[in-house]
């Protein structure tokens, strides 16, 4: 199969042909129909986040069911799935306690002895989040992808593999935003706009969006943003405070740094919860006023939007073709997976939501 093989930090990926193992006992091989580009894949490709090289990058895909190992019953052969990032083995303490997104258990993946998912003439390839999307095909564990319906178009539920889930998810799982609330997201990326649709699929009073870029603070209120602040003219965080009358109920930073996770907390009135979503690289440190504590303020992670895909995903594709979800403005370029590089490059404007590569 052909793959974009990712060998060196900021050196452009080749197509190369790339063999793939048979399916094992509780592993699904996929063939990719669409495959989103997502920040999370540039954080490793420039080098923010180190990976084990060479590998293969992408994990926000959607495809259909090539084969199936012998022990899997959850899928067959022409199902339409979706993958994501949050493999989960289904009996460790994470998992039974409803927390799939931080399953760490390694059965999951192929032991040291095992023949490699994917390989080339000389070694093997590494699978980026055990998908490895960039690709013709996928071969993952079972517990890495959810069926759902066959009148989903392939591009829009890509989407739902990753950006969709983390953003909505972070809204309605990991902060619990009440109806009639008020909200902040900073940045207006993919992330962004689908915590921006989940507040206001959640009920969501005042939904104010804030970033640098005019086109998506216009994309923004097709989203259900109710107000847009322009960073790059104002003081995001005195605005927000002045316009919510004292802060926002819950914030969310959907980009990935120091300085706007710090102002996501800032923004919020007294009992007010932060949520970062963004990855913000390793080794910088996130600065608090520690007097903010005593208002009850708080701060908060979320990994991949505290999701329970196998549940949240199908609900997703309903509320699309419900017409609840604006997956399609989601999409800025569809590209052929040769186009890859100049993909990669187009996040680096601010300008895009989403390159999807199409395949075949």
């Amino acid at each position: 199969m052909k793959a974009a093989v990712f060998r060196e930090v900021n050196v452009p990926m080749e197509i190369e042909e790339v063999s793939v193992s048979k399916p094992g006992p509780r592993e699904v091989l996929i063939r990719t129909k669409a495959a989103g580009i997502c920040h999370s894949d540039m954080h490793f490709y420039n080098g923010s986040y180190p990976g084990q090289l060479p590998m293969i990058l992408g994990h926000e895909s959607a495809g259909v069911v090539e084969q199936v190992g012998r022990d899997v019953h959850y899928v067959k052969p022409g199902d339409h799935v979706i993958t994501c990032l949050s493999v989960f083995c289904g009996h460790c303490e994470q998992c039974v306690t409803g927390h799939l997104s931080l399953c760490q258990e390694p059965e999951v993946r192929r032991g040291d002895g095992e023949e490699p998912r994917v390989s080339d003439a000389k070694e093997a390839l590494n699978q980026f989040a055990q998908l490895g999307s960039f690709a013709e095909m996928m071969l993952v564990h079972e517990h890495a992808l959810v069926k759902v319906r066959e009148d989903m178009p392939m591009d829009r539920a890509a989407l739902i593999g990753c950006g969709v889930t983390t953003g909505i998810g972070s809204v309605i799982h990991t902060a619990d935003v009440e109806p009639g609330s008020t909200v902040a997201v900073i940045g207006c990326g993919g992330i962004g706009l689908s915590a921006i649709n989940g507040a206001a699929i959640a009920g969501a009073a005042r939904i104010v969006a804030i970033d640098m870029v005019a086109s998506k603070l216009e994309l923004a209120r097709k989203f259900g943003a109710t107000d847009v602040v322009d960073a790059s003219q104002t003081d995001a965080v005195a605005t927000v405070r002045e316009m919510t009358s004292g802060g926002v109920h819950y914030s969310f930073e959907a980009i990935g740094l120091k300085a706007t996770a710090e102002q996501a907390f800032r923004m919020l009135r007294p009992g007010g919860t932060a949520t970062v979503i963004g990855m913000i690289p390793p080794g910088q440190m996130v600065e608090l006023h520690g007097v903010d504590f005593l208002a009850e303020k708080k701060i908060q992670g979320s990994m991949m939007g505290s999701n329970r895909f196998r549940v949240d995903m199908p609900r997703f594709v309903d509320f699309y073709l419900q017409g609840r979800l604006h997956l399609d403005d989601l999409i800025s370029n569809r590209i052929r997976l040769e186009d890859i590089n100049e993909g990669m490059a187009a996040l680096n404007t601010g300008e895009i939501a989403r390159s999807v590569i199409m395949f075949d």
